[in-house]
């Protein structure tokens, strides 16, 4: 069969007939090719300035931290000789020393940047530990529920009751100052995040057609679950990784500030460096200002690269 399109007003001349299949191909080709989720996603980010910024920031963030003993040039926690610390003022900027000494007469540029190896560690530590104990709590109540769902949730809701910081707080006490009990603290204040967010997902995921035609079909639960409800339900959940990596390295400066973090006196970490800084306000505000920033744009890039993520991956938001 061939389509005949009328010829063009004021012309005699034949036209080529045009069948159906290069209709079709030609349609095929003028529209979108079909991508995939990632891809996609990938593809708006690229376009997305916020994603752009965050990723920047997190990229320099991590490079700082990975090759701190070559940007600091000195060893952290350990003071100069002959500094000429004061009770009532510390050296500032010079040459060898660019953003000057703190209190106790350490270089600031080095316990900044070995503080960001500190937060790094500890984050990545603890988010991966909340999200491996999280995912696990809720691939049991999602995708087996029953008596599981109940008792499992019930659990986590007692957990969500409790103000993330609060149960960090309390679990590191419990355990005791060390850079273990931070990062455990940390990863249990995440652990019914994820848990909740995972089961909230396999549950959509239960309701799909795919699911159903599996089930029908005499697939086993477990392989539906694991195959494929698992795979299409840890979208969300990556997103929810980057935004909570935000939130532990504030917790972390948070507990150390507290007191409950290194208890090794040469350790660097922003937060220590703000109790540092506390009775020097006034004669020298920058020695809590340097580490506070640090801790503000290392939040802000994994945050604005997270929403980015989030509505990247969003199908409402896509075009």
């Amino acid at each position: 069969m061939s389509v005949l399109p009328p010829p063009p007003s004021g012309s005699a001349e034949s036209v080529e007939p045009m069948t159906i299949d290069d209709l079709v191909g030609h349609v095929g080709h003028d529209d979108e090719r079909g991508v995939s989720l990632w891809r996609g996603a990938w593809r708006r980010l690229r376009r997305n300035p916020s994603a752009i910024i965050g990723a920047a920031l997190m990229g320099l963030f991590i490079l700082v931290a990975l090759f701190a003993p070559l940007i600091a040039g000195h060893e952290p926690g350990q003071p100069i000789a002959n500094s000429g610390v004061t009770p009532s003022s510390v050296p500032g900027p010079s040459e060898e020393y660019p953003w000057g000494l703190d209190s106790t007469g350490v270089d600031l540029q080095t316990q900044i940047v070995f503080g960001a190896r500190q937060s790094l560690l500890i984050g990545v530590v603890s988010t991966s530990l909340g999200l491996s104990v999280g995912a696990t709590i809720g691939l049991l109540a999602g995708g087996f529920g029953g008596k599981v769902d109940l008792i499992v949730m019930r659990f986590v809701d007692i957990l969500l009751s409790i103000p993330s910081l609060l149960l960090a707080v309390s679990i590191a006490a419990i355990l005791g100052q060390s850079q273990t009990s931070v990062m455990i603290a940390i990863g249990a204040a995440q652990v019914p995040i994820f848990a909740r967010l995972l089961r909230g997902s396999l549950l959509q995921q239960r309701a799909s057609d795919y699911v159903l035609a599996s089930w029908s079909l005499g697939l086993r639960r477990r392989t539906v679950v694991m195959n494929h409800m698992l795979p299409n339900s840890l979208g969300p959940v990556i997103v929810q990784a980057t935004l909570t990596l935000a939130t532990a390295i504030i917790e972390v400066a948070a507990l150390s500030f507290l007191g409950l973090g290194d208890p090794n006196p040469s350790a660097a970490e922003w937060g220590r460096m703000l109790v540092q800084a506390q009775n020097r306000l006034q004669s020298d505000p920058h020695l809590a200002l340097l580490p506070g920033i640090c801790i503000a744009v290392t939040a802000l890039g994994f945050t604005l690269f997270g929403e980015a993520l989030r509505e990247a991956l969003d199908p409402k938001s896509r075009r």
